[in-house]
């Protein structure tokens, strides 16, 4: 009998696997939406980060919920931890109720109720961002993407393609300006087709 539950055991393994994989590249996806939406709730940047993994780890023990019943949609996985996060947050302010600083539970519950329209407004924003980037040529989308990537500048970028920072500081400023007109159309473009 052992024999024949290895291979069982083994799918499950490889599902679970693959649904973890699903479940990480979706936290990945969206973590700057959900520390956000945490951070509208609470003052203390250690608290944000706490309540942060606390609810890292609920969405994880929780995800097969999500899995069944969000099928294809991935998009609303932000908002779907961010209900989880509100009750974290809930849960660290109870446990944290001998600090005077902390706020009510009926103040989170009004920050929670008003942060959940820019947590969609900043996913929208996301989208179009990536479509915009989309867009761009190959080098274009490196030289953009690398002055937000951590230990790099323009000055580390003009010495390794041999450009001067002057010019790359200038091609940069052209394509943020074309990134920034790019996400307002794309915005206006979705906001005429949902009426």
């Amino acid at each position: 009998m052992a024999a024949s539950d290895a291979p069982s055991n083994s799918v499950d393994s490889n599902e679970r696997e693959q649904q973890y994989n699903e479940f990480v590249a979706l936290l990945t996806r969206h973590d700057l939406s959900i520390r956000r939406f945490i951070r509208s709730l609470l003052p203390n940047r250690d608290a944000v980060d706490d309540v942060v993994q606390e609810t890292a780890l609920e969405c994880w023990k929780k995800f097969d919920d999500f899995s069944t019943q969000n099928t294809g949609q991935e998009n609303e996985f932000a908002r779907w931890a961010c209900v989880i996060a509100r009750y974290k947050t809930l849960s660290w302010i109870r446990d944290q109720s001998r600090d005077r600083l902390i706020f009510r539970d009926s103040v989170v519950e009004a920050l929670a109720a008003s942060a959940l329209p820019d947590l969609e407004r900043h996913e929208d924003e996301r989208r179009a961002m990536e479509r915009c980037l989309a867009k761009l040529g190959e080098s274009q989308r490196r030289l953009v993407l690398s002055v937000h990537s951590p230990g790099q500048s323009v000055a580390s970028i003009a010495k390794q393609t041999g450009q001067k920072a002057r010019r790359l500081y200038y091609q940069l400023n052209v394509l943020r300006a074309s990134l920034q007109q790019c996400v307002e159309k794309t915005l206006q473009q979705e906001l005429h087709h949902e009426r």
